[in-house]
């Protein structure tokens, strides 16, 4: 009883690696703590309802030092909602060139900077990802903090399977985007687009007449009160919203292209010679409506319609 308590030698090696393994982690602080060098967050905002924020991106735009935002009034009534005072500093499209490298030097003097865009995950249709890459570049350690994507959402939406092509805005200029849709005609995958709500219909009206094999969800106002979506083939829903007043950013998702049909010649002369009775619609557009109905290559029907038209069929 009166003996002391003598160590077994396991419980001796297993205290000297314990000291050992203190004596490293206090090393890795001391290195720490000389370093100083902040935290990039990438911090996902909601995309229209205010109670799609998560607790996590709470806490960071309340601890970080410096929050650069992409517009900082459409930022502050977010913070002011939720009550968060962190000093703001804009970063956008037009001064990213200066102010990118100055976030860098803050970060570098031991700041965290918390990147947040106007909705949705920084780094997708803005100049996030810029900053990104001089954060690695400079060796800044960089941390996502996810949350709310439009392109996320309505692909959820859309129930359409596949591998995804993410494209994002389309061009303004009508020819250039026509070249896009083009070009993508033959893409395989399930594709994204965002497009503004004034080009919508005839965005959908390009897309039937070069994509006519796919189906197409339409999104607008997502998250928010009045949001609305459409689900269809692109032909159909390019009718059904021609004559619509949409408003809202939308979000685009188009399915994995269906395998072509091939119709007998026979067959595609009387459906193009019936569509020509009903719509009245001569040319390419009768072409394009007749692809988008039966879902065959536009070529084909073309070639069809021009036979009829050389013979005078058409009515």
């Amino acid at each position: 009883m009166g003996d002391c308590f003598q160590m077994p030698p396991v419980a001796k090696k297993l205290g000297g690696q314990l000291r050992s393994q203190a004596g490293a982690w206090e090393r890795d602080a001391i290195h720490f703590e000389v370093s100083n060098i902040g935290t990039l967050y990438i911090v996902a905002t909601p995309i229209g309802n205010l109670e799609d924020i998560t607790l996590r991106a709470l806490r960071v735009l309340k601890e970080a030092d410096l929050i650069a935002a992409e517009d900082t009034r459409h930022t502050r009534r977010l913070l002011s909602h939720f009550e968060i005072k962190t000093p703001l500093i804009s970063y956008h499209a037009h001064n990213q060139a200066s102010r990118g490298p100055e976030l860098i030097r803050r970060l570098q003097d031991g700041e965290n900077v918390a990147l947040v865009s106007d909705a949705g995950t920084p780094g997708f249709s803005d100049p996030g990802a810029d900053l990104v890459a001089r954060a690695w570049e400079a060796g800044v350690r960089v941390e996502a903090i996810p949350g709310p994507a439009a392109g996320v959402a309505a692909l959820s939406l859309s129930g359409f399977k596949g591998d995804i092509l993410f494209v994002g805005f389309l061009p303004r200029g009508e020819g250039r985007r026509l070249k896009m849709f083009q070009a993508l005609a033959p893409e395989p995958r399930v594709i994204i687009l965002y497009e503004s709500p004034r080009r919508l219909s005839r965005t959908l009206t390009e897309i039937a007449g070069t994509m006519p094999n796919r189906e197409v969800l339409v999104v607008r106002e997502l998250t928010k009160k009045f949001e609305e979506t459409w689900r269809g083939e692109v032909s159909d829903i390019a009718r059904k919203l021609q004559d619509i007043e949409v408003r809202g950013e939308c979000a685009l998702v188009l399915s994995c292209p269906a395998a072509a049909a091939v119709m007998p010649p026979a067959d595609l002369a009387g459906c193009l010679l019936k569509a020509a009775r009903e719509s009245g619609l001569r040319g390419r557009r009768l072409a394009d409506r007749v692809a988008g109905d039966l879902k065959v290559p536009r070529r084909q029907v073309y070639q069809a319609y021009l036979e009829l038209k050389e013979h005078n069929r058409l009515p």
